[in-house]
């Protein structure tokens, strides 16, 4: 299924932080596969780095928990990254590239939600791991 505006479909991040530009497919409850370039102008890319920009591994890892919020979330729902598993790197990413971001539902349990997660560029994956998702005001509460 066809879906497009990551907003309207529940995600409660607002600009400068949505690291997703569209929703291509979404199974809700299940999982959804998300959209996004990363431009030359965002800021982030003066400092990291230099001469020679890379995307930050912790915003491919935001993005991807940002699109696993998707899969589950909904308007009047939402969650909260409470958990990072085993995330790995492949290759940097450059301004420019057309990312995909996946993520899967594993388990749930007690209002905790666990998603295997990746980005690819074209067919290469560039990050993978495994996400774990707490719905606030659903039982657990995240703590940090």
């Amino acid at each position: 299924m066809r879906e497009g505006d990551p907003v309207a479909l529940g995600l409660p991040h607002r600009e400068p932080f949505i690291f997703v530009d569209e929703v291509r497919e979404r199974v809700a409850g299940e999982s959804a596969e998300c959209g996004k370039v990363f431009e030359a102008s965002e800021g982030f890319f003066a400092g990291h780095f230099p001469g020679d920009p890379v995307v930050p591994g912790v915003i491919l890892t935001e993005a991807m928990a940002q699109t696993a919020g998707l899969a589950v979330g909904e308007a009047g729902r939402r969650f909260l990254l409470s958990g990072i598993r085993g995330m790995k790197f492949f290759r940097a990413v450059r301004p420019g590239e057309a990312l995909i971001f996946r993520a899967k539902k594993r388990m749930e349990m007690g209002g905790l939600w666990q998603f295997e997660v990746g980005a690819w560029v074209g067919e290469e994956v560039v990050a993978e791991g495994g996400a774990v998702l707490c719905e606030v005001g659903g039982g657990v509460e995240a703590r940090g």
